[in-house]
């Protein structure tokens, strides 16, 4: 072939590798539950007092106003161990997106070499020995393979699509690191809040052990009367240890979320007392805005379009691979190495083609089944966001209402006993009668701090199902 006319061949495949692409090009299918219009609707149960439709800020955990937590959050995103492997992963899926991009790009080969010989003679059927010699090699070599199909802008679009998805898994990670962080922090600052309000119903028990032991020695009592009062002492005081063995887990989680051994714990947070709560109504967005914002939503739908690549990386198989290559160089002796009979050069093409067969076939529909299970999975991972959150919603709110009923019913309780200890000190009531009023005070005041730290809880969890916790990309 004459070189203009091979120059012409060359030109025309490569003008037919950029225009040919097997397989789908990747959208979000139609029948995706995400473009459902009632997937992106206001939520349900966000009608009340105590959310609003106001976007949910990246750094929710702000809201709280407690520097102590704001501190925590900080060490654990910097020094999380769950964090740093899903960094990692991120890392490891960047560079195997960049090994396929390169994939496409032409492929540049040089060799040298210099070494001092004896040849063997018989090998050149000669009789005599060969004198020695310097004999050198040099070359290079341009190669390109001629995306003719697709092949490799389908593998790319592949690792590229990986790459974003184990993105979307590191901030899933992160937004599981914050809320358990803010859950740990809530389950110490419960177990200290219920043990000192277990402390105060315990002190005034006691006071009334007291009042009854007074009472008794005075001959208005019995000792009956005294060992129901020591009975009920007692039982309060056993509630005691359980907050504090609660407590300790707390402290032992919250150093291992920050990357600190157990015993480490931060020593202001093993004193807190006080329910961290977040005072303004909770803000939520809408369906819309949580499909955007979830973490493991854009994860599925990157592994969707991951598996919807590779189907064309499949389909490719079934037709020719086409290399151009272009080389030259220089074999001799050393001396005579660059002169124009040690010098030689290539250029060529290479069509290579296995005859399909039901192996390639079988290859294409695994490759569609992954992405029909893909596409499952994406569908489950919505429906399972929406319901998480109407669950949340519901259950924050049920919650806040059963809480203004305890504190009513504590209320009335408190005011109750002081009435009856009244009259159970100036003889006008039984002693059962005020030992009762004592263990339905003690009960409601335990029931009332349980529902504050459901709450503070729920306030949490409903900040983890918004998918919270990452720093949101504009656009």
């Amino acid at each position: 072939m004459k070189p203009a006319r091979l120059r012409a061949a060359l030109l025309a495949t490569l003008l037919l590798g950029g225009c040919t692409t097997v397989g789908r090009d990747y959208v979000v299918p139609d029948q995706a539950k995400v473009r459902l219009p009632a997937a992106r609707r206001a939520f349900a149960n966000a009608d009340g007092a105590a959310v609003n439709p106001d976007p949910v800020p990246d750094n929710w955990w702000r809201l709280f106003d407690d520097p102590a937590l704001d501190r925590l959050e900080r060490d654990a995103l910097s020094a999380n161990a769950d964090l740093r492997v899903a960094a990692a992963n991120l890392a490891r899926a960047e560079a195997v997106e960049s090994e396929a991009d390169t994939a496409g790009r032409p492929r540049l080969q040089a060799s040298a070499a210099a070494a001092r010989s004896q040849l063997s003679a018989e090998s050149y059927l000669l009789p005599t020995r060969l004198p020695q010699m310097n004999l050198a090699d040099a070359g290079a070599a341009v190669s390109y393979q001629i995306d003719l199909f697709g092949k490799l802008r389908r593998a790319a679009e592949a690792a590229k699509a990986d790459a974003e998805a184990t993105s979307a898994a590191l901030d899933v990670a992160r937004v599981s690191v914050v809320a358990d962080v803010a859950r740990a922090y809530v389950a110490a600052c419960s177990a200290g809040y219920e043990l000192a309000a277990a402390k105060h119903a315990l002190d005034v028990q006691e006071q009334s052990l007291a009042a009854t032991e007074r009472l008794a020695a005075a001959g208005r009592g019995t000792p009956i009367d005294t060992a129901r009062g020591r009975s009920l002492v007692d039982q309060s005081r056993a509630a005691i240890p359980a907050f504090e063995a609660r407590r300790r887990a707390a402290l032992y989680k919250l150093a291992v979320l920050t990357g600190e051994p157990p015993a480490a714990f931060p020593p202001v947070v093993a004193t807190c007392s006080a329910l961290p709560r977040v005072s303004q109504p909770i803000p939520v967005g809408d369906g819309a805005s949580l499909l955007r914002r979830r973490p493991d939503i854009r994860q599925a739908e990157r592994m969707l379009a991951a598996a919807t690549a590779r189907i064309g990386v499949a389909t490719a198989a079934l037709y020719p691979s086409i290399g151009i290559g272009l080389g030259g160089g220089s074999t001799g002796l050393l001396t005579d190495l660059g002169e124009p009979a040690a010098n030689y050069w290539s250029v060529g093409a290479l069509i290579s083609w296995s005859m399909p067969d039901g192996r390639e076939r079988a290859r294409i529909m695994q490759a569609d089944a992954v992405a029909a299970a893909a596409l499952a999975r994406f569908d489950g991972i919505v429906l399972n966001a929406l319901r998480e959150t109407e669950t949340s919603l519901a259950a924050y709110t049920q919650d806040l209402r059963r809480n203004a009923e305890l504190r009513a019913a504590r209320d009335e309780a408190a005011e109750a006993q002081q009435q009856i200890e009244r009259l159970y000190r100036a003889g006008r009531s039984p002693y059962l009668t005020a030992l009762d009023s004592r263990r339905t005070l003690a009960a409601a005041e335990a029931a009332l701090a349980a529902s504050e730290s459901q709450i503070s809880d729920d306030q949490v969890t409903l900040f983890l199902v918004l998918g919270g916790g990452w720093a949101a990309k504009a656009g």
